[in-house]
């Protein structure tokens, strides 16, 4: 566990906050045109999948954030 803040942690907080506002924008500007004439229900689906989909990454990230390694430390050993 880390004792000492790093250099990591303000950068991906702002990483994050730009990541989502340029999928926000993306998202805004194509998905429209692209679902805009589906059933309302349908339109629903996809908006809610997109408004899901950006966690996906979002537990690699944080690790990393706290770690500096994109995979999650080893279980420590419970007999030790």
């Amino acid at each position: 566990m880390r004792e000492t803040p790093t250099w990591r942690i303000p950068v991906g907080i702002f990483g994050l906050f730009a990541a989502l506002i340029v999928y926000g924008v993306v998202i805004a500007r194509y998905a429209p045109g692209l679902i805009g004439s589906w059933p309302v229900a349908a339109q629903t689906v996809v908006y809610l999948v997109l408004g899901l989909i950006w966690l996906l990454p979002l537990k690699r990230f944080l690790i990393w954030m706290e770690t500096g390694s994109w995979s999650p430390p080893a279980a420590a050993d419970p007999q030790e």
